[in-house]
């Protein structure tokens, strides 16, 4: 079994009347890419400072690397890395500056240090930007800054909150794959991002929180299995008789269906052979039809059906 390198117990925080979190529960393995996901307003933020001893709580328990979190727990600290979602560098400091003052909060030992930041420099590929000041920087280049000051002192626990917002495609790639690079190099990773299509990429386990609450855990897999829908057949097909409609609503695994502006869309929840099944039903009553698509859920199908689809406020 992997060693337990975050364990938050019935952890309660109030504001007054507000209940921040609620009675939340998280365990978080070693080597592990953990995607903490939620709408605004559901307690990732509360969480991550709560767990960083920045807040204090009500009631409950935080444990990191197998012992209490605490404001002077100093140990635990020196091994975490956190790059948070607002870039937080000095813009009197160049890149190679700011990536040595960092460092230095936790290194103290020069020739150490300098390999730190050079194994940094290297890791973001920031080589050529080295002397920039970050007011140069183009929006990748800046956050891959960010992630290099939080992780030149290389933390065992890495807590990235949306790193990769109001970044161009190419940049954000970048990013991703440094932080796989970075777990596979032995790192614990804590990962929040609004961006499902990379939890689904990088994480190997996902929480999705609500109002305070873990209300689903699991694989990507394993979330996906939660929620009704498991597959939708797209038919492009110019009519459809109602009767045909309503055959189609009767077959095995099929909840709904739909026919709209010469596209037939029936949704299934289980099942292993439905696209057979409704083809076989269409070919038999002689219609003709063009494209097929058979979709899968995504984890954003899952956390809008968990978590609904109503906005809500900013966290």
């Amino acid at each position: 079994m992997a060693e337990t390198i975050v364990k938050i117990e019935n952890l309660v925080k109030r504001y007054k009347d507000l209940i921040a979190l609620d009675h939340l529960n998280l365990e978080i393995k070693q080597g592990e890419v953990f995607g903490l996901l939620g709408p605004n307003g559901s307690g990732k933020s509360t969480t991550i400072n709560c767990l960083l001893s920045l807040l204090t709580f009500d009631k409950g328990s935080i444990e990191i690397f197998g012992k209490k979190m605490a404001p002077d727990n100093y140990e635990a600290k020196r091994n975490i890395g956190i790059i948070m979602q607002n870039v937080a560098v000095f813009d009197e400091l160049t890149v190679i500056e700011n990536i040595d003052y960092f460092c230095g909060l936790y290194i103290k030992d020069k020739s150490e240090r300098k390999k730190c930041v050079q194994d940094a420099i290297e890791f973001t590929e920031l080589q050529d930007f080295i002397h920039f000041y970050p007011k140069k920087l183009s929006g990748g280049l800046l956050r891959r800054l960010n992630i290099a000051c939080g992780i030149a002192h290389k933390p065992k626990l890495i807590i990235l909150d949306e790193p990769t917002v109001a970044v161009d495609p190419q940049s954000r790639n970048k990013i991703l794959e440094g932080i796989q690079k970075l777990n596979e190099e032995g790192a614990t990773i804590i990962y929040t991002s609004h961006y499902m299509e990379e939890v689904e990429q990088i994480c190997t386990r996902i929480a999705i929180m609500d109002k305070g609450k873990k209300i689903a855990e699991g694989t990507k897999d394993e979330l996906k299995k939660m929620i009704k829908n498991t597959e939708t057949v797209s038919v492009e097909i110019s009519e459809i008789p109602d009767d045909i409609l309503e055959k189609l609503s009767t077959l095995p695994h099929v909840y709904s269906t739909d026919f709209n502006n010469g596209k037939l869309e029936v949704k299934c929840s289980g099942g292993k052979h439905n696209l057979i099944r409704i083809l076989n039903v269409l070919q038999e009553s002689d219609l003709h039809f063009g494209r097929v698509f058979s979709e899968l859920p995504t984890l954003n199908d899952v956390f809008l059906e968990i978590t609904g689809k109503a906005l809500r406020d900013s966290d």
